[in-house]
């Protein structure tokens, strides 16, 4: 019978034939965890008793949520992470400034067809490469840790076409963005969501990375782009390495399917206080905002930071600025491409991959009252800082030109 890239992925990690809703022990490819959740996750391994790792080859540690630490606690655990790294002779350990732990392992880990389980909800970026990505709670991933096993229920497989090419100004984010809008937060809930491109050149790693990385917004069990050309190229670009992707069977049967016409969307805004309070940026333009992040899990790649400097090497932010590349491969990119001195001579403050302001731990927190456009993932209250404050998310355009105006501002009106 055709399989789906769900059913495929998923038949081969747990050995036996699969249907939807059934609950099944699979075989985890890779596991990871951060500074954030890797605490918990050492807890319950200490309960347990077994602090072990099943597979070094198959285990990532990085430090990127409190990175670098901007309290003691936060220091504390780092250096208790930093000597069980060591005892256990950790082979893939990314300190402060390596980068975040999800564009690290899209960059350097998951491979097409793995089941990659991580202790971090955003873990679904790591479907862009058209791995089955997840993130689970601590006692989930310690269990991983240990034995390289998890349970699960197999979701519905559910098909998105992406048709067409997208038109200056719009980027993957709003092609999340209006996928929330008509799905809702939470709507896609139980299914594994499989999102082929017509066209693999008219959609880069960059955007489907954006998509899957806020598939977990949209309840999704799994967010995954079916491994084309574009997937291909991306791995021997960044590692060196020749994949025989994994795809769908011809005649694979999906619960339902949605097309997208790329060349109909628009830059899209989420408004305060919710990923589905989606906008037009016509809507929203003219709105006085005090502060702006270009950066994130989400929109921290290569194609987001120049998509910000090509507006801001126009002139100065009105609007205080931060920016900040998801990794430091990103960084060092940006900075051989003169992206990251555009952004220092417009103001911008810019540093190594962190999430900082993205969780309202550090590096740029939203204050009472403010308003602030953010190119990350979520904007409930509280999530940035204040609980008084306002957070709208956008793509890196939108917030770059954002920055340059002091106002929300429609990027098409700086072509390059």
């Amino acid at each position: 019978m055709p399989q789906t890239l769900t059913e495929k992925i998923l038949t081969r990690a747990s050995g036996r034939p699969i249907s939807p809703g059934d609950i099944v022990e699979v075989n985890v490819d890779l596991a990871a965890f951060h500074d954030l959740t890797g605490y918990h996750v050492i807890e319950v391994m200490e309960k347990m008793g077994k602090v072990r790792i099943w597979d070094l080859d198959k285990f990532v540690l990085a430090f990127d949520h409190l990175a670098p630490p901007p309290t003691e606690r936060a220091a504390e655990i780092q250096v208790g992470l930093r000597k069980l790294a060591k005892s256990l002779n950790v082979k893939y350990f990314h300190d402060v400034g390596d980068g975040i732990l999800h564009q690290l392992l899209l960059e350097k880990y998951a491979l097409p067809g793995q089941v990659v389980m991580a202790a971090d909800s955003h873990t679904t970026t790591a479907g862009a490469v058209g791995a089955f990505a997840q993130g689970l709670g601590a006692s989930d991933i310690a269990a991983i840790v240990i034995t390289g096993k998890t349970w699960l229920m197999i979701p519905e497989p559910f098909k998105i076409r992406l048709m067409g090419r997208l038109n200056p100004g719009v980027y993957g984010k709003d092609v999340a963005l209006h996928i929330l809008r008509e799905f809702k937060a939470e709507g896609l809930s139980g299914k594994s969501v499989e999102f082929y491109v017509d066209d693999p050149s008219a959609f880069p790693m960059d955007y489907r990375a954006t998509v899957s990385n806020m598939g977990t917004e949209m309840g999704a069990d799994a967010a995954m782009f079916i491994p084309d050309q574009e997937t291909i190229n991306y791995i021997r670009n960044t590692r060196n390495l020749d994949v025989k992707p994994v795809t769908p069977d011809l005649g694979a049967k999906y619960m339902d399917e949605y097309d997208i016409e790329l060349s109909r969307l628009e830059p899209l805004v989420a408004a305060p206080h919710s990923v589905d309070n989606v906008k037009s940026i016509s809507e929203v333009e003219g709105l006085d905002v005090d502060y702006v992040f270009i950066g994130s899990c989400t929109n921290g790649r290569l194609s987001d930071i120049e998509a910000a400097a090509k507006i801001l090497k126009r002139g100065k932010a009105k609007a205080r600025c931060i920016a900040i590349p998801a990794s430091r491969d990103v960084f060092e990119r940006a900075l051989e491409l003169g992206y990251i001195d555009i952004l220092v001579k417009a103001g911008c403050v810019v540093t190594y991959g962190t999430c900082g302001p993205c969780i309202g731990g550090h590096f740029g927190l939203v204050g009472p009252g403010e308003v602030a456009v953010s190119t990350s993932n979520r904007n409930f209250i509280g999530r940035m800082g204040s609980k008084e404050g306002k957070v709208y998310l956008a793509n890196a355009a939108v917030a770059a030109a954002t920055a340059l105006e002091g106002k929300l501002a429609d990027p098409r009106k700086y072509p390059s």
